[in-house]
């Protein structure tokens, strides 16, 4: 089978533990994605909110550093041009895209923003959880939106061709985002705010809005959004996000962002060798094939190959 997910955080484990990404303690790593025939892989880099100013920056550029060694010794391409993505598709092999969750190493500078673009970013959410100096994330209890800085940042996200990431912002900051921003977006991890109603799963107009723009939502696998009751949270809650998402017109906009090792999981997922178990339950449950395909890995490959041209 083929894969394209649209987040993980095992670049930040792998830089914060000093593990390289064959640690077995890890949701993904390259032995247990051994079965994918393309396996295309974005690995964000999350800056904690503690971490500020240069020192955040610092931080984004040795993560960066650590993505080029562990791609070179597992033999990963590093995908910079979506073009880069095609042969992955028809020919296999494994691919990662650098993405980044939270825009603190931008140290209020904008012209940072070519850090990034230099490094290979493609995706950036603005925020956490909480507030910097672009805007206010999902958990701040009284968010003012966007910034200034932050409406500048996404002007130059735009030129630069990162797409903007709403996962992590507060209701308000994500109005903004598509009030100031003119190319599609995209909710990397985010699930349905109808069925489990937590602040960082998606309102069905906020799912409209991103199809509207010509966007796409990636399903999370974090047990804390699958089910209100978090006892009985399990992979078949998947599907029931899934549904909701499909009943909205996301037949060619729903993919996977499953939030892989940055994520606390039902106790019927263990990793990323899980995928295939459950690519085999959506056609148990009577999802086509040709579906089950998009879901997983052509919808995601399409928006992407897409969104450079």
């Amino acid at each position: 089978m083929r894969y394209f997910d649209f987040h993980c955080d095992t670049l930040y484990e792998s830089l914060t533990k000093n593990e390289d990404f064959s640690c077995t303690d890890f949701h993904i790593t390259p032995k247990k994605a051994e079965f994918f025939s393309s396996y295309i892989q974005c690995f964000a880099i999350c800056t904690p909110e503690e971490i500020r100013g240069e020192k955040a920056t610092s931080f984004f550029k040795a993560a960066y550093e650590r993505l080029k060694i562990q791609c070179d010794k597992f033999g990963i391409r590093l995908v910079r041009d979506f073009s880069d993505l095609k042969d992955i598709a028809e020919n296999g092999g494994k691919g990662a895209v650098f993405t980044v969750e939270n825009s603190s190493p931008l140290a209020g500078k904008i012209e940072n923003v070519k850090l990034f673009k230099d490094a290979g970013v493609r995706i950036a959410t603005l925020t956490w959880n909480g507030r910097n100096e672009l805007g206010a994330g999902a958990e701040v209890t009284h968010s003012n939106g966007i910034t200034k800085f932050g409406i500048e940042v996404l002007r130059e996200y735009e030129k630069n061709n990162i797409i903007v990431d709403v996962s992590h912002a507060s209701d308000r900051l994500m109005y903004d985002i598509f009030k100031y921003t003119e190319k599609p977006i995209i909710a990397t991890h985010s699930n349905s705010r109808a069925v489990t109603n937590v602040k960082r799963n998606l309102t069905d107009e906020q799912f409209s809005v991103i199809l509207k723009r010509g966007g796409v939502v990636g399903l999370n696998l974090h047990k804390y959004f699958l089910n209100d009751n978090l006892q009985s949270a399990s992979r078949y809650d998947i599907l029931r996000h899934a549904e909701h998402f499909l009943s909205l017109n996301g037949e060619n906009s729903l993919c996977f962002g499953a939030d892989l090792d940055g994520c606390e999981l039902s106790g019927d997922i263990s990793g990323i060798d899980n995928l295939a178990e459950i690519y085999e339950m959506f056609l148990r449950e009577n999802y086509s094939e040709a579906l089950v395909k998009k879901l997983f890995f052509e919808n995601a490959y399409k928006f992407c190959e897409n969104f450079d041209k």
